[in-house]
């Protein structure tokens, strides 16, 4: 995947190719990845008495045989549905692997009901989701984290340390702002905030005044309704409902980069350098990591991108180039 450079239709170097490799996954990706997955949803019961839905993807030639299992970990206001979703869920359809995706609170088309939502370095959540996964799963587990999930994917791992294996065989994330400050500013300027920022804005501002009318007094609405960016949006939402003190320090302790040596399982982190959202000088280097981290960084790819093929191109590149590194870290070929 170092390697990968973007289909002649989609090329270019600095902001304009990043973004041509970001927009059109988002927008056209999903009808040249196969049939649309079939999922079964399951609803779980929080230990706080909230509850989070987990979409399995319905195998229609299910013998029962202990199989591997890949979870995915959406991104910012993602779901089973989004296209990189639909893009690994394709691979594990063609490989026989059992494939869940557990939505954060409030991504699955339903309003969470405690006072707080999802944020990057949700690594607690992500603990409770694996270890239950865990206990119904006789087959070894792998998961990947997209964006803010890869963040908090990998930020689980740190604080898992040696116990993480008893889990997971291995964790990627992908595309993850590891550095939360440097990509919270990047998307916060220009072209960014313009297109980005408003895209984001427009289902998660909703949702917040949706979460203030169920808990009257959580936070300022009208505040709110006056955020322009994911700086304020997480001042007056995201820290307070989730014990940080401001964005800063959000930023600061959800962060996974000052903690990457402390992973202990097998770890793969996937950047593009011309991503958007993420500015190439923030990325973790080979001497800031531990020695379970591998670093894939790319030239080309975007944010969560990655086309591949003639037009119009395709995005399972990136699942299979993710999931063949996978499966060789649990000692396992499934063709």
């Amino acid at each position: 995947m170092n390697e990968y450079r973007a289909p002649r239709w989609l090329a270019g170097d600095g902001p304009w190719g990043g973004n041509l490799q970001t927009i059109w996954p988002a927008l056209f990706a999903r009808s040249h990845q196969g049939p649309r997955p079939v999922y079964r949803r399951e609803r779980w019961t929080t230990p706080d008495q909230d509850f989070i839905d987990v979409d399995f993807q319905v195998m229609p030639d299910d013998d029962g045989r202990v199989r591997p299992m890949l979870v995915l970990f959406h991104g910012l206001e993602g779901s089973s549905d989004s296209h990189y979703a639909r893009a690994f869920a394709h691979w594990a359809r063609q490989k026989g692997w059992r494939y869940a995706v557990p939505h954060f609170r409030g991504c699955s088309g339903e309003l969470n009901l405690a006072p707080r939502a999802y944020h990057s370095g949700d690594f607690e959540e992500i603990g409770w989701v694996l270890e239950r996964l865990r206990a119904g799963h006789t087959g070894p587990m792998v998961a990947v984290g997209v964006s803010l999930g890869g963040n908090a994917l990998m930020r689980w791992a740190e604080e898992a340390g040696e116990t993480a294996s008893r889990t997971v065989s291995a964790v990627c994330s992908v595309c993850s702002p590891l550095d939360l400050a440097a990509g919270g500013e990047a998307i916060g300027r220009g072209f960014n905030r313009q297109v980005y920022t408003r895209m984001f804005l427009r289902t998660m501002v909703p949702k917040a005044l949706q979460k203030l009318a169920q808990h009257p007094g959580l936070f300022d609405g009208k505040a709110l309704q006056r955020a322009r960016d994911l700086y304020d949006f997480d001042n007056i939402f995201t820290a307070p409902l989730h014990g940080f003190r401001n964005t800063e320090d959000y930023w600061a302790r959800g962060s996974a980069k000052p903690h990457l040596p402390l992973i202990r399982i097998p770890a793969l982190a996937i950047n593009a350098r011309n991503d958007p959202f993420i500015p190439a000088a923030s990325l973790p280097k080979p001497h800031e990591v531990g020695a379970f981290v591998t670093l894939w960084q790319p030239e080309h790819g975007g944010h969560v991108g990655f086309p591949h093929g003639r037009w119009p191109g395709h995005v399972l590149t990136l699942p299979e180039q993710v999931m063949d590194w996978m499966t060789q870290h649990i000692g396992a070929t499934h063709g």
